[in-house]
Order: C-alpha cells, then structure tokens, then sequence
C-alpha cells in the first residue's frame, strides 16, 4: 500500500505500531517525502543461520550495513533462546558499523564493542562455540576492535562496504 503521509502524520500497522512510511537511504537514514530511497528490508522473516549470514553479508558487502542489522534482528527475535546473544551481538556490530559510517565515532565505537563483547560472551559460554554456523568470532573481534579504535580516532565517516567484515569464511560470502 502507498502512503500519503506527510512530515507530521504517524504511520501506523494494523496493530497500531508505528511504522515510518519515509523512504531510507543505504544507511537507513530517512530522506524527505517523495524521495526514492532504496528498497527495506522485510522484517519479521525467518530464515535459517545460514540464510541469515548470506543475506547479511551481501548486505553488509554493497554497504548497507543497517539492513543487515535488521536481517541479523529477526534471527536475534526468531532464533533459539540460547542463540539470542549471538545475533544480537552481530546486530549491534552491524549498527556499529552503521554509525561508523554515518560519522557518528561515539555511537558506532561503542556499539562496535558492545557487540564484540556479546559475540565472544556467546562464544566463549560453551565450549565448541568457537564458529557457530561458520563465523569467524576470532577474526570477527579483531575486525571490530580496530574498527572502533579507528573511529576513536576520528576517522569517520568510513565507507561501509570497504570496512564491512567477513562474517564467515567461505560460502557465507560467495568466495568459495
């Protein structure tokens, strides 16, 4: 359904959740109404991990690291109890990302580490957890620690797609 809603009327779902109908740029910043913005993410959608990991890292990849967050947020809402802090831990690393790229240093230096910090939490409360579904958690942490460290030091904005990490080795990314 198109909306015709302007700059001070609420978007609303059949539940009466608030739904913003203005259009998003690649970092999920809203544009003005009337401006072509690029295509959201469904939300709500189940996926297998692998699926998931696919779809975020293509994401991640053409530097649409807020989208990837909201893929990595239906796997943190659908997923198993036990697996929550997994996905929800690569959600903040993709909205980490996200500010890092918008230039907001504080914001994504610290999402960055809050997400490292629940991904190797995760990994490290069981052992064999080392790489769940194929992640590379190691090489995941090293990637987020000196990308906030980076933007501790004010080099932001950075390119998404450039700084975007390799969540999983292998076929996750299409590299083989």
């Amino acid at each position: 359904m198109t909306s015709a809603l302007g700059p001070g009327d609420r978007d609303r779902d059949t539940e009466g959740r608030a739904r913003s109908a203005r259009p998003r740029d690649g970092l999920g910043r809203p544009l003005p109404y009337g401006t072509e913005g690029v295509e959201r993410q469904p939300e709500g959608v189940t996926r297998t991990p692998a699926e998931t990991l696919a779809e975020a890292q293509a994401l991640l990849d053409a530097g649409r690291p807020f989208h990837a967050h909201e893929v990595f947020e239906d796997a943190w809402k659908s997923g198993p109890g036990p697996e929550r802090g997994l996905w929800q831990g690569l959600a903040q690393l993709a909205v980490g990302l996200t500010h890092a790229a918008r230039g907001n240093a504080t914001g994504g230096a610290r999402l960055l580490r809050r997400g490292a910090g629940a991904v190797a939490a995760w990994s490290a409360a069981e052992p064999g957890r080392e790489r769940p579904y194929g992640i590379g958690v190691a090489e995941l942490l090293v990637w987020a620690h000196a990308l906030a460290a980076r933007v501790e030091r004010g080099e932001v904005p950075v390119d998404a797609a450039a700084a975007a990490p390799e969540l999983a080795p292998g076929p996750a990314r299409g590299d083989g």
